[in-house]
């Protein structure tokens, strides 16, 4: 059975120590934290700088039985220093988490996938695998990019994380999907979004960090999906709703989420 995991994207405006009550409340067992920002000036809740929120996170983690599944967002840029990263696999490990979101935004395939190397190889040392995530906007624009880079590296931390919209927005295939080593997957992420796409770049960006829809409401196929991914990988579930955010709180979006999700999953495992 899969665990289900609350990403932080789908609550953000709730700090670590709120949003590990809400997804307890909700019947969540894991969470996702993010603890850098995807983008210069994008929310994060940076525990490893802010002790005293740390070790209440750790307080509800433990009161709760809520558990941290992954940790977002390391967004390589041309700039990015490895050595800088301590801190967050440190904190990564406090927290007993199991997975780091890893996005490409370095033009440069062969640095990124140099430094994206030495990355998984840091991590590692700390129990914690390093998934790259496929974006049509980024550098590693789709699935089979992200399987060519993951295999020069083979490392044994290097992971893909297949997102439900990112796979559906850069038309990559099923098919394709059952060709990944089952070690290269650790968890997915589940949303859904209308089945025209978007026209441009910038629509792409605004739905995917902003506007998703809950799981099954949409035109993706997520029970195909669900399908073809393996039964016991986490599910985490990212549904950034920003609009509703403004009237509806954020515990009756994740229950929302998590109860569309679980019925996704249970169509794939149970087709009648």
């Amino acid at each position: 059975m899969a665990n289900f995991s609350l990403a932080a994207l789908t609550v953000l405006e709730l700090a670590p120590p709120e949003m590990i009550e809400v997804a307890a409340r909700c019947g969540y067992e894991m969470v996702g934290l993010r603890l850098l920002p995807a983008t210069p000036d994008g929310i994060a809740y940076r525990l490893m700088d802010d002790e005293p929120l740390f070790r209440e996170t750790l307080r509800r983690m433990q009161a709760t039985g809520v558990t941290v599944a992954d940790l977002e967002v390391v967004a390589f840029r041309p700039d990015t220093d490895i050595g800088s990263f301590t801190p967050f696999f440190e904190a990564g490990a406090r927290l007993g988490a199991k997975h780091i979101l890893v996005a490409a935004y370095d033009p440069d395939l062969a640095r990124f996938s140099d430094r994206y190397r030495q990355f998984c190889e840091a991590a590692a040392k700390y129990g914690l695998t390093s998934d790259l995530e496929f974006m049509p906007w980024t550098s590693v624009p789709d699935l089979k990019t992200a399987m060519r880079i993951v295999g020069e590296v083979d490392h044994p931390a290097a992971g893909i994380l297949v997102d439900a919209l990112h796979f559906d927005r850069s038309r990559s295939s099923l098919a394709d999907i059952g060709t990944i080593q089952a070690k290269r997957l650790h968890y997915w992420q589940i949303c859904d979004g209308p089945a025209e796409r978007p026209a441009t770049t910038e629509q792409l960006i605004h739905a995917a960090r902003e506007e998703r829809m809950f799981p099954g409401e949409g035109g993706i196929d997520l029970v195909g999906l669900a399908r073809a991914m393996p039964d016991d990988l986490t599910v985490s579930i990212e549904v950034p709703t920003v609009q509703l955010a403004k009237t509806v709180d954020s515990e009756t979006r994740a229950r929302r989420a998590l109860q569309a999700a679980k019925a996704v999953v249970a169509r794939a495992r149970n087709p009648v």
